[in-house]
């Protein structure tokens, strides 16, 4: 099976054609750089994003920004925000900080992306 995808790994965006075959792929060609090639057959096998949001903080105005460590399944992003939209943090937060562990069962932790004293 052929399929067309635009990489998203940097602002040129080339126009892959990817060929998949038994779940695996075989040919991606368009590329103009090496992470092209390794988006290309990650996202036609097993497509993750990281996930971004921002949660409250107890009795503050602005809250914590977040992030997913690193990228989860696609299908899984709309359970995590389910599960950070119940989520409300006490101050203080440290970057860095683990705010929710193995989101989803992804093995993949969320931590907070700023400083809330």
């Amino acid at each position: 099976m052929e399929r067309q995808i635009t990489c998203i790994n940097c602002p040129v965006g080339c126009r892959l054609q990817v060929t998949v075959e038994d779940g695996v792929v075989t040919a991606v060609n368009g590329h103009g750089c090496k992470r092209g090639d390794t988006y290309a057959r990650q996202e036609c096998v097993a497509p993750a994003r990281m996930v971004t949001a921002a949660i409250p903080v107890e009795n503050r105005k602005i809250p914590v920004s977040v992030k997913t460590r690193t990228p989860i399944p696609k299908e899984k992003i709309f359970a995590c925000m389910e599960k950070l939209s119940q989520l409300t943090v006490k101050a203080p937060v440290k970057m860095g900080q683990v705010l929710l562990t193995d989101v989803c069962g992804t093995g993949v932790d969320v931590i907070a992306t700023k400083n809330v004293e």
